[in-house]
């Protein structure tokens, strides 16, 4: 077994504090940024980050269906990282300054993968399929903080 890590990373119109509120409105922004590989997205505590307590299903592949529960803490500013209570998964979302009007949001998302050939494929393409939903919600983030 080894540890499967996928990272997308954005730039975004938007001061950090502004780029990071939307992307820690779990009540209200966090559910209009998620693709259609998400469903039951449900906020079952709090709503805005730190202390948030958030269940949805990932569906990942069209074989692997993941139920999160995610614990939201909030360890720095302008960092944010989601704990799946059902599984190794961490998500840590990252909002850094990138020019004068600007941010870089950056989604890093680690799990501990099979172990043997089974493992392989999965630290192989299972990345790249995390990187597609993730960079669909940076879009959408985006296009959320130019409206």
């Amino acid at each position: 077994m080894g540890q499967v890590r996928a990272v997308t990373e954005r730039v975004v119109e938007g001061k950090p504090e502004e780029v990071f509120e939307a992307v820690a409105d779990y009540a209200h922004t966090r559910g209009d940024l998620l693709p259609p590989q998400y469903s039951e997205y449900e906020v079952r505590e709090g709503g805005e980050g730190e202390g948030t307590l958030v269940h949805w299903k990932l569906q990942a592949t069209e074989k692997r269906v993941r139920d999160c529960l995610m614990r939201v803490t909030v360890p720095a500013p302008g960092t944010l990282v989601e704990t799946d209570a059902n599984s190794s998964m961490v998500i840590t979302w990252t909002v850094a300054p990138a020019g004068e009007a600007g941010s870089k949001v950056r989604i890093e998302t680690v799990w501990t993968g099979a172990g043997g050939i089974g493992g392989f494929f999965e630290r192989t393409f299972a990345p790249k399929g995390i990187n597609r939903i993730h960079d669909q919600m940076l879009a959408k983030l985006a296009a959320e903080m130019n409206s």
